[in-house]
């Protein structure tokens, strides 16, 4: 399995800044890309930000330059500093990795963590 634990999360006033982690544990030969998505209430869970293995990102048009992803791939842990924050930016943020177990699967597989709580107050 692969286990994500979040961190980072929790309230802060509008224009503040927070940084997320996400470190990825277990037994895996490889961690490809990893992200970060966003859970408002009552809206489907959508994609914040993304890098893969070797440094390549896209973000949301609303995390274009407000936000920053980044991994240390020693670590197989991903980052979001997220900057300027508003309160549309509220919501549970989920980590996300494709990992590969090959002698379990025959392809890489999308692993979540358990998301942690982003308030943006007015």
């Amino acid at each position: 399995q692969v286990q994500l634990v979040e961190s980072g999360g929790g309230l802060v006033q509008v224009g503040g800044s927070l940084r997320l982690s996400c470190a990825a544990s277990g037994t895996f030969s490889s961690i490809n890309a990893m992200g970060w998505y966003r859970q408002a209430p009552g809206k489907q869970r959508e994609l914040v930000a993304r890098i893969n293995n070797g440094g390549s990102t896209n973000y949301a048009e609303s995390a274009k330059g407000r936000f920053t992803v980044s991994r240390d791939n020693a670590k197989n842990t991903v980052y979001l500093q997220m900057n300027s924050l508003e309160p549309e930016d509220t919501g549970v943020y989920y980590c996300k990795a494709n990992g590969f177990r090959p002698w379990v699967d025959s392809r890489p597989q999308d692993y979540w963590g358990q998301g942690t709580q982003v308030t943006v107050s007015s």
